[in-house]
């Protein structure tokens, strides 16, 4: 068996384990033996089962020579087609593609595919003497064996890339700034000034006369917005009620809250740690506010309203 797969090889030009799965392929198709596949490739009579493999005759062997050896490209594509199943032209692109990859020529890949051996194009197989075998095969190039553990695979088809991939923009979670954006702010501002408007004409919010000098108001208190530092006051000494806690507790503690929460999320449902900071700051500032507006009386001192009464001669007027 060993010396027939090596008569064909030599008489082929193909590596004998290329030419023992063609022959394994081709003896399975036309349900003989692969002995006389061998034999027939490699020009010499089938050998009787144990006897040693006869050497191959000097004279002409046209009857012996391996089916193909006669056939076009064309015929060659046309077997492989019809042995895989494939049609001929896809078949034809892949054995193309095969061949340059592995640097041999396409009617190697298709005589692989085909199952028959590598075909002398162009030349009859009668005229071919069965000497002239081996030189015609070392002219053809050789086709490098596969390395050991690794299977060949058959190229079905090629598909672009563009046909199995579907590209679609990730989405975002932006709107554009027009008309999103600018058309909310200008519906919340038209709001507001109607309701500034309405609430202008059925409130009467007079000025208060021009300050006396030589008439202290008791209690004397600051406008509304600074009525949480002259709260203040009333706990601290100046320099510590009027510099250290608005200047490093407020100004520098609300500056520091963007550096010291490096969240990225601009929701405020992920925003807790942020929006709980700049909280305490605003709670503070409306508590003391809201003691020095309507717990102060006389001489700023501490009342209860519901007892006492309101001390606060702008609040007073706008109840009026």
């Amino acid at each position: 068996m060993e010396e027939l797969i090596a008569q064909a090889a030599a008489a082929t030009g193909y590596p004998a384990s290329m030419v023992e799965r063609s022959a394994a392929a081709r003896a399975k198709a036309e349900g003989t033996t692969i002995e006389a596949v061998l034999a027939g490739w490699a020009g010499v009579e089938v050998p009787a089962a144990g006897a040693p493999a006869p050497a191959p005759a000097q004279a002409p062997a046209a009857s012996a020579a391996p089916a193909g050896a006669s056939m076009s490209l064309d015929d060659l594509a046309s077997a492989a087609a019809e042995k895989s199943g494939m049609p001929a032209k896809l078949l034809m692109r892949s054995a193309t593609a095969k061949a340059k990859a592995q640097g041999v020529a396409v009617e190697a890949v298709l005589a692989e595919m085909a199952g028959v051996p590598v075909p002398t194009i162009g030349a009859p197989a009668a005229a071919a003497p069965a000497t002239a075998a081996a030189p015609a095969a070392a002219a053809a190039p050789a086709m490098a064996p596969a390395p050991e553990g690794v299977r060949t695979q058959r190229l079905l088809t090629v598909v672009k890339s563009k046909a199995i991939q579907q590209v679609k923009t990730e989405p975002v979670d932006k709107v554009n700034t027009w008309p999103h954006l600018v058309a909310a702010e200008f519906v919340a501002l038209m709001a507001m000034t109607a309701f500034l408007l309405v609430l202008s004409v059925i409130i009467n919010a007079p000025l208060l006369e021009a300050a006396n000098f030589n008439l202290t108001p008791n209690p004397s208190k600051a406008p509304w917005y600074f009525l949480g530092l002259q709260e203040l006051l009333s706990y601290f000494d100046p320099q510590i009620a009027g510099v250290l806690i608005p200047g490093l507790i407020g100004l520098v503690g609300l500056g520091a809250i963007p550096y010291i929460d490096r969240n990225p999320a601009t929701r405020p449902s992920e925003r807790k740690f942020a929006i709980m900071m700049f909280t305490f700051f605003l709670m503070g500032a409306a508590t003391l506010g809201i003691i020095g507006s309507f717990f102060r009386g006389p001489g700023f001192n501490f009342t209860y309203p519901w007892t006492d009464g309101v001390f606060f001669d702008d609040l007073l007027d706008w109840l009026e």
